[in-house]
């Protein structure tokens, strides 16, 4: 594994970060291209339920959603992934079998990452075994904020050890609580060259989660290390987009910064169920001229 000295993660420049955001942000896109990001983006949803209150029905529920967006219209792609707790892995697998939907399971003691080697290892050991095709792992960030980068890297390579060579890893920095740009850069090298498949913005339970400054940055760190190793890494931001215009944003800022190939569900993701209804609304605008009420599209 290639030596990388984290202290040289490059300073980010936050002017021209927020210069960067504006111009993407005063972009108008029109009718065709945008129907075509709707579609994009519907396709890169994983969608997720992570509560304490879930049950089967509701993975199973949520599992149909995913591949049944809106029945009344043909057509629609299915999303990405389904993402739950490892305990409902076995259940969305089953559920999902025969469709090109992925099942993703949390790990390493979601949300907070504060547990032993033992128990996060056990916790991948648990969705892996049960069939998840992706594991989302949150890095530890109070060893992380205590400077012990060695520490927060070797414990993401184990992570990706321990998922084998099938199951896709998405590293989860936090970043609403890294704080400082120049903190999400520095996790986000950390994360790749310990073996991430994916950065990943957030688990959603803290604010502010995605924001497109912090996803801005993530996304120019992936690509450096695509230039450096060639290897290209997913991203998802995830937590707090819920509108198709913040969506379509998101996208524009992924091919203005990495290129069209980094626009495929294989290498971008948003995590937002939220997202959902409010694209299928978007979408019925955009085919028939008139909004339909949120209460024709389901809530799970």
């Amino acid at each position: 594994m290639k030596h990388y000295n984290f202290l040289n993660s490059p300073t980010i420049d936050q002017v021209g970060v927020d210069d960067r955001i504006s111009r993407i942000t005063a972009r108008s896109i029109k009718k065709e291209a945008k129907m075509q990001g709707l579609m994009m983006a519907l396709s890169m949803i994983d969608l997720t339920t992570l509560e304490g209150a879930d049950t089967e029905e509701k993975v199973k529920q949520l599992c149909y959603k995913a591949h049944h967006l809106h029945d009344s219209m043909p057509g629609l792609p299915s999303t990405a992934a389904v993402c739950v707790y490892p305990n409902f892995v076995k259940t969305a697998v089953h559920e999902l079998k025969g469709t090109n939907v992925k099942v993703a399971s949390v790990a390493t003691a979601f949300p907070s990452g504060q547990s032993s080697a033992e128990v996060k290892l056990l916790d991948v050991k648990m969705a892996v075994d049960n069939g998840a095709h992706e594991v989302d792992m949150v890095i530890s960030r109070g060893k992380f904020h205590s400077g012990e980068y060695n520490f927060v890297f070797d414990e993401i390579a184990m992570i990706k050890e321990a998922c084998g060579k099938n199951v896709r890893l998405k590293v989860i920095l936090e970043t609403g609580e890294l704080g400082e740009l120049d903190k999400v850069r520095r996790a986000s090298d950390i994360a790749m060259f310990a073996g991430a498949d994916f950065i990943k913005t957030s688990t959603g339970k803290i604010s502010p989660a995605a924001t497109l400054p912090v996803t801005l940055v993530m996304l120019e760190a992936i690509r450096d290390y695509y230039y450096e190793t060639g290897i290209r890494i997913g991203m998802k931001p995830a937590g707090g987009i819920s509108n198709s215009k913040l969506a379509l944003q998101y996208l524009l800022m992924v091919k203005e910064t990495l290129g069209g190939k980094w626009l495929t569900n294989e290498y971008f993701r948003f995590g937002a169920s939220s997202l959902a209804n409010d694209v299928l609304m978007q979408v019925v605008k955009q085919k028939s001229g008139i909004y339909q009420s949120g209460d024709y599209f389901s809530k799970v």
